[in-house]
């Protein structure tokens, strides 16, 4: 299968030509469906009519081997390829009925909200989740996990993967960060991830955050073509990626309070329509309380509804995993000359405690100096 990726598999592309993309970072057949025939020709200096005969070249390659769909087919059969999608789940209910069974492969599905929404810990989630086996939910594949803003924690993974009983060695090796300093080198990391998702069996796809850089860099009115044009390319990518190489994307926005907004919510998130219409699925995640609600905003297919989720050990979670009841029994002993010990059972309610709380007895002596007292029977 790898080698009939080669660019020397394609006719007409001979050495010179090969040497010539490897080095613009096109390493194989698939790189030139992703990144198109008017892109090869500005990396590589040839001209736009050899770019684009060498890129359909790749098409029908890929279009024979059964990667990608020709150019007319049936419904039906896209109906058929749609039944073998691959599903990330979140594992939890809620979310997993937000996303009609989780998180889609050959998608981009963006998570916008305010900070400490749960971002961030639903990246974290799903590069444990991807991991597992396709019988418990997962695509049993690796991660490439783009950090943006420096919040990759590897301690966090290792308690997620703790809570779903994986060993978190073998998770954290699994996951492949790639750490991105500015926006010419997220959108570098995103060119050169072919052969990094071929070899490792990758997934899943994490950009967290898609625009914290571009939003960054791109400072006032005057440079706000030039952002759109550079962020419009990676999520254009990513999206492509994700298409081709059959893995999930998962991308974080950050979000605004739009001033001319009186009532209602006046967050919207970064990058306008750019990023809103490149976005397969497009999900709000906001904070209510210990809770968060996260709002399915933009789908193909699925409805516009709410769910309630939560933040714990395990990472996003259901809501009713923090409403447990503990109860605690408090055994008071009262001595008397006479009296019988008394038993009291206490019922208190702990919603945010899952452990259980054992209270000492107490004994505790009363003296009755009176001779007529006659205990009575309890």
């Amino acid at each position: 299968m790898v080698e009939d990726l080669r660019l020397d598999s394609l006719e007409g592309v001979g050495p010179v030509t090969t040497r010539k993309l490897s080095d613009a970072g096109v390493h194989n057949v698939m790189d030139l469906i992703v990144r198109g025939p008017v892109e090869i020709a500005a990396i590589t200096g040839m001209e736009k009519d050899t770019a684009e005969k060498i890129v359909e070249k790749a098409r029908q390659h890929l279009v024979e081997g059964g990667i990608i769909a020709s150019h007319f087919t049936r419904a039906t059969e896209i109906y058929k390829h749609r039944q073998n999608i691959g599903k990330i789940t979140t594992g939890t209910n809620c979310l997993d009925t937000l996303f009609d069974g989780g998180l889609e492969t050959q998608a981009l599905t963006e998570v916008y909200g305010e900070f400490g929404c749960g971002k961030t810990q639903f990246a974290h989630t799903m590069s444990v989740m991807v991991q597992k086996s396709k019988e418990e939910g997962g695509l049993d594949g690796s991660v490439l996990y783009i950090d943006t803003e420096n919040t990759f924690r590897p301690e966090r993974i290792v308690s997620i993967a703790k809570a779903h009983d994986m060993d978190p060695e073998k998770v954290l090796d699994r996951i492949i960060v790639a750490r991105a300093y500015n926006s010419s080198h997220q959108i570098l990391i995103l060119e050169e991830s072919g052969p990094v998702i071929e070899e490792n069996n990758v997934k899943l796809i994490v950009a967290d955050s898609a625009v914290g850089l571009f939003r960054a860099e791109y400072l006032g009115r005057g440079t706000l073509a030039v952002r759109q044009q550079k962020l419009n390319h990676f999520v254009h990518l990513l999206s492509r990626i994700a298409e081709t190489y059959n893995c999930a994307a998962l991308a974080t926005n950050q979000v605004m309070a739009s001033p001319d907004v009186f009532f209602g919510d006046p967050t919207r998130p970064i990058g306008g329509n750019v990023v809103a219409h490149t976005s397969t699925y497009r999900i709000y995640f906001k904070k209510s309380g210990k809770k968060r609600i996260a709002r399915m905003v933009d789908s193909p297919h699925h409805p516009e509804e709410e769910v309630i989720f939560a933040l714990g050990e395990a990472g996003v979670i259901d809501p009713e995993d923090i409403d447990k009841k503990t109860t605690k029994k408090v055994i008071v002993k009262k001595s008397t000359k006479k009296t019988k010990d008394l038993e009291i059972e206490a019922t208190v309610e702990t919603p945010e405690i899952e452990a259980t709380v054992e209270t000492p007895e107490i004994e505790a002596t009363v003296e009755i100096e009176s001779d007529d007292f006659e205990p009575t029977e309890e």
